[in-house]
């Protein structure tokens, strides 16, 4: 066996952060250095390095990078709540924008090769589901800024792809967010009232399946824009349905709502979703179902 790759994923914490971590620790390919603001928060894996990091300090990166010289780096971290980055416009540029500089220049550096998750919220939505080369008008401060991360990315001299996806569901352990599957699980089950757009549609990803593409795009080398994504395409209140016919819960405390009567702060793409067959041809990427990921978490939760 060859010498084995440096890759340092950040936001190691997060929902895909976890689940990079689960993924890769103990791959024979990879050593792992997981970075995350703040202390470790994964107790249940081991066999790889964990690296407090602020990627909003360009030194910080540096002594992370100096010290480490990663052949790959995926930067999972970000400020994703839409309608926080509206109203926390320089919260969020930092995060998703300067940070995403400051990687760049390490990775310059050391030639690491860059994967950035990216968003279908860099579309307008008028006519989805998109292919990585439609023309991007985002309608939010968050799809704003992830674009900018983008084309930052697109002028760097380090190799680099651009992983984008859609709504990511799953289960780690200390999470710190809930995700809309588990929500509406959660909620049904108690008997709430659920309000959900019925004018939104998207295509659902597992976690899983988005850190296996990101592993992929690391193991291939590859370069450029891939769409990572699950293989099908709903509205939201179609996805909480489905939530609700899969555990057998009552759909009667599901009701519709259009987007227009939420007054959220962001305004939301109405349709995206993505075709997947350029990751599908050229990663082997290959997503469950909605329904066989809604059963993977089933066996998470037992």
């Amino acid at each position: 066996m060859g010498i084995k790759k440096k890759i340092i994923v950040t936001g190691s914490n997060g929902l895909l952060g976890q689940k990079l971590v689960d993924q890769l620790a103990g791959n024979k390919q990879f050593e792992l250095i997981a970075t995350s603001r703040g202390k470790n928060r994964i107790s249940k894996i081991s066999g790889f390095t964990y690296e407090p990091m602020d990627i909003t300090s360009q030194e910080d990166v540096m002594r992370v990078f100096d010290a480490y010289k990663p052949d790959v780096l995926i930067n999972t971290a970000a400020m994703t709540n839409v309608d926080a980055c509206e109203d926390d416009r320089e919260g969020c540029w930092l995060l998703n924008v300067t940070a995403v500089k400051n990687l760049i220049v390490a990775a310059e550096k050391h030639n690491s090769h860059f994967i950035q998750l990216s968003t279908d919220f860099i579309f307008d939505g008028e006519n989805g589901p998109y292919k990585e080369t439609d023309k991007a008008n985002p309608l939010s401060y968050y799809g704003e800024s992830k674009l900018a991360a983008e084309k930052l990315l697109q002028v760097a001299s380090c190799r680099w792809a651009i992983a984008r996806t859609i709504i990511v569901y799953g289960i780690v352990e200390d999470m710190s967010r809930s995700n809309i599957v588990l929500w509406a699980k959660s909620a049904l089950e108690k008997r709430q009232k659920l309000t959900i757009v019925n004018d939104q549609f998207r295509s659902p990803t597992l976690a899983e399946d988005l850190a296996k593409g990101c592993i992929l795009i690391a193991e291939k080398e590859a370069e450029g824009i891939y769409h990572l994504s699950g293989k099908d395409t709903m509205s939201i209140v179609e996805l909480v349905r489905r939530v609700a016919k899969y555990y057998k819960l009552d759909e009667s405390f599901i009701e519709e709502i259009s987007s227009a009567s939420l007054n959220q702060a962001a305004k939301r793409p109405p349709r995206t979703g993505f075709v997947i067959e350029k990751a599908v041809a050229e990663l082997g990427y290959n997503p469950v179902s909605f329904e066989e990921g809604i059963r993977f978490l089933e066996t998470q939760l037992n």
